[in-house]
């Protein structure tokens, strides 16, 4: 069928070069349409419940919203697993649903069970979907600054007028305000006053309400006009608040000023923001919405905030702080760079090998075609041109011209060879259908080594499967190629003068090397063989000096400072100890700017207590860096520089931060989940756990998070005293929460503005438990007014920051950060120590996670899947061989080729990763390749001498055997040296490349550079010797059967 197919072409040259033309058009089309980013979007569907439940305490949130919600939501089908985060007067419930989820199907079926659960909530609270933004959904984020406005009115700005017109920004899921104060009006009133008047805190609060009102009567119709009738109550500011009345006796109002000070202050803070060290600012967080193209998101809110620029107050800027735009810029101009450097070595060493610059224009003009028609089938799926998918053309790009320059090297042999019997076009359909179907079955062995990618999950899945595409869709396209297209273009350029081979002085020089070598091969044969299982054996060596990692650490340009505090810090030495750690950062000359925040931004996506801080800190060009500085010595500098005492440093990039919170919940490199049923126990083995994991050598910090470090102030009823005064419950904690909490009352319509109006007492009351106990009054049924303390028992006792649970099982986290060493071998020796050291009580148990999770479960799917890969290759050889021996020869050079990249990798000091995997796999396929070619030419001189002993009536052997192998291996050398060095030379600019993105192409790139070193040792080595042995032994017995059968037919006759 290809050799029809080949013949077709060459027939139909006109109908190849439209139907060519028409493809590069569709290329090129999308090509410009294919959405840019940095990485494919790494994030699990998720599904965010947020409640807010004003006031209450992490215990209280737990009982009462967060695990009625987290109970409900282990039943939504398809949900992997559901987390619960507990905080003060918020609950947080992350559902992570498996892969291939429709995220809108999966918040259809959230909201369907939210309706069965909603009756067992407390009274006027509503758990409300989170955005649908992806969890790396944080494209954007900026900074409001002013000399002339104070931090409450930046952000009333930001909260009234700068979201809403930035969240209509296209493909904006949803903008978050951080930092600041967010005004209130407090009415703070004396309860002795209250008292001498005889009314009490729930009057007061009833009589706000109350007098904060608009409505509307209709219409009326006067004059022949219709008017509609409206009643104006609104309080619009502090002087309506104070007129509010309260009673009346003969005639004289009390109003709400003669027993309270009403003030317009700051609402409680749960996240501050700080920019440069240079003081407290306002800030907004842009989130691209799921599925959406974050670079026409970024360019979007660009051009919003300059159109809204004209209406801010004056003196009033707007900072870009994070930016992912030029992370995605940045990586996207690394690879185009490479690809460019690839195609123009590529072309060179064509030119070079063959010294006939029309032949090199085959390969030149097919290799962008081939690149073009990946772009229309990743257009097609709605990839992205992201640093995995162009990664897949990178490493396809030597291997796609294979084909080409074999077949164009067979066609200056052919026409070096005639003798003028036959046209030009059937000289050059000879030359392709002899090697043609071969190179066709060679390069769909190498679309086929990469199955095994594209059984990846999760994480490792979504990474790589854009790259596993891009190369399959570009190999394909060059095995299309390589039987329509480059058979009419050697029609139309290999024509002029051709150089001979033998006169070809790459050529002459290939041969004066390779012949006594091959000679010498062919006299030892078996103990070439045993060298080269030697060398095989001696490569477990480095192969067992080589570490593990999930990924090599990715350059973004941009770090983030995770540190975490011990809990209760209160949130004037939060924003006094942010702005510290900032001016520190500030300070180094790496560092261009530094955005701050600790606590929440006021969004479901940021489940951040206060005591976590998050600093994104974004660096200055590599050119203002001091020399022989790296990020890993910039982040060893800085990590020395900010050591404070009770704070635990830890390290990473902002993407790959929210990636790994998401889907396991751990933000550090490596993490231990404890679990179990009580917070105390709980808290008693992670400290034990925190202890071991610190001794064990690598370790820079260890960090388990603190679940009874919370303080709190308690105030236990007392049951006997309540019944005496005829209180309930409930109308204690009713004081309670109002009186000391500030219930929020109603909120105040200022135009386009809204502010909350709360009521509580004097701060001088509640300063401390005495005060409290003494002063604040509970109204009695007789009317009396009895203090606090004489019906409760006031006390400071320590409780819980914040809870987590992972479903439905309380947990607890230690975040371990590592430096110097790698992440598997740190593991298995903490993961002794832990098992040696610690005593787990029965009911409690301990999970290791963060990236070692990912590792281990990419590990665990290879192992099933590269052998059947293997088993597949050996399939389509033995389909194009037709028998077992060549198909053997050929699987070996797969073992072989793995030594070359294992002693590469060692050489270089790189850990064994995912994407060394990758670039494992994709060797497999390129080495087959390799010795497909081999054997194609040893094949066809071992026929033709055959052919010729026929004609001869002689029976072939040795000798004519190792002439075959010099004809085939010698004389053909300069086919097999172009396409080795042609892959080779496309992976060099990766290797060299040091832009954004290279660190993950490099780990891709070196196994396949060192392993195309030693493949090719064993292609022009090994495979000849071998070939010899298992010809000679076939000549053998072929030449005893025909020995035996001459025997006994003279024996009858």
């Amino acid at each position: 069928m290809l050799t029809r197919l080949i013949d077709w072409s060459l027939r139909n040259v006109v109908l190849v070069l439209l139907l060519t033309a028409g493809t590069i058009g569709a290329g090129v089309y999308s090509l410009l349409k294919t959405p840019l980013d940095a990485l494919p979007d790494l994030s699990d569907v998720q599904v965010i419940l947020y409640t807010e439940y004003g006031g209450q305490g992490p215990q209280v949130v737990e009982d009462q919203v967060t695990y009625p919600l987290t109970t409900a939501m282990l039943a939504v089908p398809r949900s992997k697993v559901v987390r619960g985060f507990s905080f003060f007067g918020a609950s947080f419930v992350y559902v992570i649903f498996e892969d291939g989820t429709d995220i809108y199907w999966a918040r259809s079926r959230v909201l369907e069970y939210l309706n069965t659960v909603s009756q067992r909530l407390p009274a006027g609270v509503t758990p409300t979907l989170g955005p649908d933004a992806t969890g790396v959904g944080w494209v954007y984020q900026y900074a409001l600054t002013s000399d002339r406005h104070d931090l409450g009115e930046l952000r009333a700005i930001q909260d009234w007028f700068v979201r809403y017109q930035l969240t209509k920004a296209h493909g904006v899921a949803e903008v978050a305000s951080v930092g600041g104060f967010v005004k209130q009006y407090q009415v703070t009133a004396d309860p002795h006053k209250l008292h001498a008047y005889g009314i009490d805190l729930e009057t007061v609060m009833r009589a706000i309400r109350e007098n904060n009102r608009d409505v509307g009567g209709r219409v009326v119709e006067m004059a022949e006009r219709e008017y509609m009738v409206r009643g104006r109550g609104y309080l619009r500011g502090k002087e309506d608040i104070e007129r509010i009345v309260l009673k009346s006796e003969g005639g004289t109002p009390v109003l709400l000023r003669d027993v309270a000070r009403v003030e317009l202050g700051p609402d409680e803070r749960r996240g501050i923001a700080e920019l440069n060290g240079e003081g407290e600012v306002v800030g907004g967080i842009a989130m691209a919405r799921y599925g959406g193209n974050a670079l026409e998101v970024i360019h979007s809110l660009e051009e919003r905030i300059a159109e809204i620029a004209s209406g801010l107050p004056e003196g009033v800027k707007i900072s870009t702080v994070y930016d992912r735009s030029q992370l995605i810029h940045r990586a996207i101009d690394t690879l185009r760079g490479t690809l460019l450097e690839e195609s123009l070595i590529v072309a060179l060493v064509c030119a070079l090998f063959l010294l006939h610059v029309r032949s090199a224009l085959v390969a030149i003009v097919m290799l962008p075609v081939g690149v073009l028609m990946a772009f229309i089938a990743m257009h097609a799926l709605g990839l992205n041109s992201n640093i995995m998918s162009l990664g897949g053309i990178a490493i396809a790009i030597g291997a796609m011209v294979d084909a080409a320059i074999v077949m164009i090297e067979n066609a200056h042999k052919h026409i070096e060879r005639d003798d003028g019997s036959r046209s030009r076009q059937q000289l050059i359909s000879d030359a392709c259908r002899e090697v043609g179907p071969a190179l066709f079955f060679s390069l769909l062995i190498i679309t086929v080594s990469f199955l095994p990618v594209f059984t990846l999950e999760s994480q490792e899945g979504r990474l790589f499967h854009p790259l596993a595409y891009t190369k399959t869709f570009a190999m394909a396209a060059a095995a299309l190629l390589s039987v329509t297209l480059v058979p009419v273009l050697m029609l139309l350029f290999v024509r002029g003068r051709i150089l001979p081979e033998r006169r070809n002085p790459v050529n002459r020089a290939l041969i004066a090397v390779y012949r006594p070598v091959i000679r010498l091969v062919l006299r030892h044969r078996a103990a070439t063989l045993a060298l080269a299982v030697a060398v095989l054996a001696i490569t477990a060596v480095p192969a067992g000096r080589i570490g593990s990692e999930f990924m090599p650490t990715l350059n973004k340009g941009t770090l983030l400072y995770m540190p975490a505090t011990l809990p209760g810090l209160s949130v004037t030495k939060a924003a006094e100890l942010l702005q510290q750690q900032d001016r520190i950062i500030k300070s180094f000359p790496e560092v261009e700017s530094v955005f701050g925040k600790a606590g929440r931004a006021q969004t479901a996506t940021d489940p951040a207590p206060m005591e976590m801080f998050e600093t994104v800190i974004n660096l200055a060009p590599e050119q203002a860096w001091r020399p022989g500085m790296t990020v890993d010595t910039l982040v060893a500098e800085l990590d020395q520089a900010l050591q404070f005492p009770g704070v635990s440093n830890a390290w990473t990039m902002p993407i790959k931060a929210r990636i790994d919170m998401l889907s396991t919940g751990i933000r550090t490199p490596i993490g231990i989940k404890v679990f179990g049923k009580d917070l105390g126990e709980l808290e008693r083995l992670a400290k034990e756990i925190e202890a071991v994991v610190k001794t064990v050598p690598g370790t820079t910090s260890a960090y388990a998070e603190r679940l009874t470090g919370g303080y709190y102030l308690t105030i236990e009823p007392k049951r006997d005293m309540l019944g005496r005064y005829g209180l309930s419950i409930d109308a204690l904690q009713g004081v309670i929460a109002s009186a000391l909490g500030g219930e929020m009352v109603t909120t105040t319509v200022e135009g386009r503005e809204r502010f909350g109006v709360i009521v509580r007492y004097p701060r001088e009351l509640r300063a401390d438990p005495d005060a409290i106990a003494r002063h604040v009054m509970v109204p009695a049924m007789s009317g009396a007014m009895v203090p606090l303390g004489q019906v409760a028992t006031v006390r400071v006792e320590l409780g819980p920051p914040g809870i987590r649970t992972e479903n439905a099982l309380l947990s607890a986290y230690i975040f371990v950060d590592i430096r110097d060493r790698d992440i598997g071998s740190f593991v298995a020796e903490a993961r002794r120590a832990v098992t040696e050291r610690v005593q787990f009580t029965p009911g409690y148990y301990a999970t290791w996670s963060g990236q070692f999770e990912y590792m281990e479960r990419a590990a665990a799917k290879l192992k099933i899947v590269v052998p059947i890969t293997l088993l597949l290759i050996f399939l389509l050889l033995y389909l194009n061989f037709g028998r077992l021996t060549e198909s053997l020869i050929v699987m070996l050079s797969v073992p072989f080729a793995l030594v070359g990249g294992v002693w590469l990798m060692w050489w270089l000091d790189y850990n064994f990763s995912v994407a060394a995997a990758v670039g494992f796999i994709a060797l497999a396929g390129v080495a087959a390749e390799t010795g497909v070619v081999m054997l194609i030419y040893l094949d066809h001189a071992w026929e033709a001498l055959q052919a010729k002993c026929r004609t001869e009536a002689r029976r072939p052997g040795a000798p004519e055997l190792y002439e075959a192998i010099m004809e085939g291996a010698v004389e053909r050398v300069r086919p097999k040296m172009m396409t080795v060095v042609a892959i080779m030379a496309g992976l060099l600019p990766i290797m060299w490349s040091t832009g954004t993105g290279s660190e993950v192409m490099r780990r891709i790139a070196a196994p396949m550079v060192g392993g195309m070193i030693s493949s090719t040792v064993l292609t022009l080595v090994v495979i000849p010797a071998l070939y010899a042995l298992v010809k000679q032994r076939k000549l053998v017995r072929e030449s005893e059967a025909t020995n035996r059968k001459q025997a006994s037919t003279k024996a009858v006759a």
